[in-house]
């Protein structure tokens, strides 16, 4: 019992850890692209790209944990 409720808060702490980092470079890259003077075109190409990044990740994750609940993996 006491294993399984470390096991929830590590993993909790990992995935809300993650996040955390996600928002600094979030935060960093705006700061650059601000202080960069980089075009409008050019800031939408840039988020563009990290989202799809972002969201490769997410959606392997949630492919992971279907396909692990399903007993295919």
């Amino acid at each position: 019992m006491v294993s399984q409720l470390i096991n929830e808060f590590d993993t909790l702490g990992l995935y809300f850890g993650l996040a955390g980092i996600l928002i600094f470079i979030g935060l960093a890259i705006k700061d650059v692209l601000k202080s960069g003077n980089v075009p409008k075109f050019g800031r939408y190409i840039v988020w563009t790209v990290l989202f799809l990044g972002c969201s490769g990740f997410i959606a392997k994750g949630l492919i992971q944990v279907f396909w692990q609940g399903a007993g295919v993996g």
